[in-house]
């Protein structure tokens, strides 16, 4: 099942046009009817104006395959999470009805059990050993205090359920940790209660909230299973349409930047050896000539010296004599 083709079913396609137009080309192609662009969701072009342009800060976060499933999944949570919290909510409101006005309800009750022990018996119920019936009337014992207490208690949990419904129906992280250690908590009483009696309705609660933090823990990564937030953020971004593309740009600019620099190098590493090497030839050309220079040099000032000191001897000669 496509369940990227079923969301747009339901709800459309999300086209984009950057401001980029390289990004802007991968996205878009041109048909004989006019330009289409590429469908974030789904895939498929869609003729017509795109829905979104501007940067890419400005396109919607598009959840696509298995992420629409995780949310259909969520949601049918939340929804479950919402029963729950209106039951709850109309029998914390009964109870503290019922703890204001005990004894009227008391009496009202007494004047019409005949005639609901008459409907029960005709339901085929068996009205001596009914639960409901005398769970009634065990709360006529209780006094008004304890009554109330017990609304609160009920009403919290109501809250509770609410919350973890919201939560989960607005597909955010911290819902999802909320409903997951919220029902954790209440699983050992489940357990312990299925260890009391067994009914229908018991294992059912206890399957499905054993079920919501399985599917948590597990497919949305909670406390780090699975390489945690920054794995199921990876996923996300490898199955997003928009991030490989812009990934694939990235990936062909830097692979055309390294091909122009190779062109680049032989050019410059000509221009130094056409600079360096006749410089180098005539460095190693002109260094005989200054040797030769600086010994004939050498050798005349030897032969001036050699030639000068007869020329003082005379003086020498004739201080002798």
């Amino acid at each position: 099942m496509d369940w990227s083709l079923l969301g747009c079913g339901a709800s459309g396609h999300i086209t984009f046009a950057p401001d980029d137009p390289a990004l802007r080309e991968r996205l878009s192609t041109t048909v004989r009817e006019g330009a289409a662009w590429r469908c974030l969701r789904c895939g498929t072009f869609v003729l017509g104006p795109p829905t979104v342009t501007g940067p890419v800060t400005a396109v919607p976060r598009v959840r696509r395959d298995k992420e629409l499933r995780s949310a259909l999944i969520l949601r049918i949570f939340a929804v479950e999470r919402f029963l729950r919290a209106l039951l709850f909510a109309a029998l914390a409101i009964g109870v503290w009805r019922f703890s204001v006005s005990k004894l009227s309800v008391e009496q009202a009750y007494d004047r019409e059990l005949p005639a609901v022990r008459n409907l029960l018996r005709q339901l085929g119920f068996n009205v001596n050993h009914n639960k409901l019936l005398g769970l009634i009337q065990h709360a006529f014992t209780l006094n008004s205090r304890t009554l109330v207490l017990l609304a609160l208690g009920v009403a919290a949990y109501a809250v509770l359920e609410a919350v973890e419904g919201i939560g989960l129906w607005m597909l955010k992280r911290w819902g999802e940790y909320f409903a997951m250690v919220v029902t954790s908590i209440f699983l050992p009483y489940e357990i312990y209660d299925l260890t009391a009696k067994v009914t229908v309705l018991r294992v059912l609660a206890f399957l499905v909230n054993l079920a919501l933090v399985v599917y948590l823990v597990v497919t949305k990564r909670l406390f780090g299973v699975r390489g945690g937030k920054k794995a199921y953020e990876a996923m996300l971004r490898s199955e997003s349409i928009l991030q490989n593309e812009i990934n694939a740009l990235a990936a062909e600019r830097s692979a055309a930047a390294g091909a122009e620099a190779p062109a680049a190098n032989p050019a410059a590493d000509g221009t130094a050896a056409r600079d360096t090497t006749p410089a180098t030839d005539g460095a190693a050309k002109s260094t005989p000539a200054r040797d030769a220079n600086t010994a004939a040099v050498s050798a005349d000032g030897s032969a001036s010296a050699g030639a000068s000191a007869p020329a003082k001897a005379p003086p020498a000669d004739d201080h002798r004599s």
